[in-house]
This record gives C-alpha cells, structure tokens and sequence, in this order.
C-alpha cells in the first residue's frame, strides 16, 4: 500500500497520465512505477474509461491516484469510490482547500466522505464497516502547490491533518511567480525548495518532479524519497522523435556510403 511505503520511507516513483487509456496505465504499472496519476484536471477523460485505468492500476499492482479538478468535492467522491487510492489535489492556496479535500475523502471521524457499498465494499461482500476503516488507512490527500499565495502560509497547508504527501507544480507557480514556463528561474527553485523544507519541519513527506538528471541527485541526496517523473505524452513524443531522428542519420549515413562505392 503506497500509504504505508512512504510512511515507511520508501523510495517511490510515479508518473502522470493525461492519456484515456487503460493500456498506458498497464505500460507505466509493467515499466515498474510504484504508482499514476491519472490526470482529470487537464484531460477530458469520460467516468467509464477512467474507472477502467483504476481496474488496469489495480490490475497492475500499482496505486491509482486521481488528479481530481480543483475545489471539486463530488469528484473526489466519485474517484474514491471508483477505486482510487487517493486524491491529487491541484492550486491549494490555504489550509482550508486541505481540510475541505480531507473532509470529502476520509469517512468519519476524519471526514465525512459519503457512504456507499458499491465496487470498493466489494458489492457487499466487504463488511461496511471494515471497509471504511480499510478505506481511511488506505486514501492518500495530496496536495499541489503551485501558486504564489500558497508560500505565505505553506507551514499551515502541509500541517493540517490527513495530508499524506505533498507534490509540487512548478510550472504553475511559474507562472504564478511572473517567470512563465521558467522551471527553472531562481525564484521557481527557491519556492520549490521551501515547499520542501516545510514539508521536512513538519514531517510529512515532500514529492519532487525532476527535470533533468542532476535535479533527482539533487532530492535524493536531501531525502527525498518520493518522485514523479513527467507525463507519460511527453516521454513519449521524446521517444517517437529520437526513434525517427536516429533511423534518419542511419539512412542519411547510407546514403554517403553508397555515394563512395
């Protein structure tokens, strides 16, 4: 359980997926990621395709989590009980956005998520009450920063109970910042690393996103034991240019061969 990995200290890996499809979800749990994010506050992905990327995670033996729309209770609803094991929650700004998303989460007397029997009670065959003790000990809150205004009282955000991991978004705080798309301008890593420190004062673990290389050296040798590593479009379309550059320079190299013949 990816809840007890990290409470343990774990070293995790996860990556978005923005894609509607159960098959990447099975690629990224087959390629050895701990867990995904399937991302539905930016991708426009339909309820019955993405409970099928919750069954392919599951299937997987990866934890699903859900990038749920900002300030959107009844999502997170509807994602639990569809199986996620958690929540990520985008544009915290203050404590509140925490406990509002900690309270549509977790079943009394941490929450008061709504009660349902259906698919995660195993249509009955789960005692209710086992399965909202089970439920609780599993769901994971993860809140995103990545606005300014949530700098100002980040001690407070990564303190509220129930938060579980906190993941950055510095490209949002970019632009946040006035540094659009500058990942990595100073003012975007300072903010990023202050997140972090708070995350240490309190000690809740602190999930990075590395860029380049040197950035994930960088965390681990800081203690970070959490990471994501991208979105599965943009490693994609890495992969599928580098495969055509390089079949590309082959043909082009043949073509200077054949010329000296």
């Amino acid at each position: 359980m990816l809840r007890e990995r990290l409470g343990a200290g774990d070293e995790v890996y996860g990556l978005f997926v923005a894609l509607p499809s159960p098959s990447l979800v099975e690629m990224v749990g087959a390629a050895g990621f701990d867990f995904a994010i399937l991302d539905a506050e930016h991708a426009l992905v339909d309820p019955q395709t993405l409970q099928h990327m919750i069954r392919a995670a599951e299937a997987f033996g990866i934890a699903p989590l859900v990038r749920v729309p900002e300030r959107d209770p009844g999502m997170v609803l509807r994602v639990l009980d569809a199986g996620a094991h958690g929540v990520v929650v985008p544009h915290v700004r203050d404590p509140q956005d925490v406990r509002d998303a900690v309270h549509a989460a977790r079943y009394a007397p941490a929450g008061m998520r709504s009660l349902n029997g259906g698919r995660t009670a195993g249509y009955g065959r789960v005692d209710l009450r086992e399965h909202v003790a089970a439920s609780n000990a599993r769901t994971l809150v993860v809140p995103m920063i990545e606005d300014a205004e949530a700098l100002d009282r980040i001690d407070e955000i990564v303190r509220v109970p129930g938060v579980d991991m906190v993941l950055e978004g510095a490209a949002d705080l970019s632009q946040s910042l006035g540094v659009t798309w500058q990942t990595r301008h100073p003012d975007v890593v300072a903010a990023v690393r202050e997140v972090a420190a708070a995350c240490e004062r309190a000690g809740v673990p602190f999930c990075a996103i590395p860029r380049v290389p040197e950035d994930h050296a960088a965390w681990r040798a800081a203690g970070v034991r959490a990471f994501v590593l991208g979105e599965e479009r943009g490693i994609a379309a890495r992969a599928l240019r580098a495969h055509l550059a390089a079949h590309r320079d082959t043909a082009a190299d043949d073509v200077v061969e054949a010329g000296r013949a």
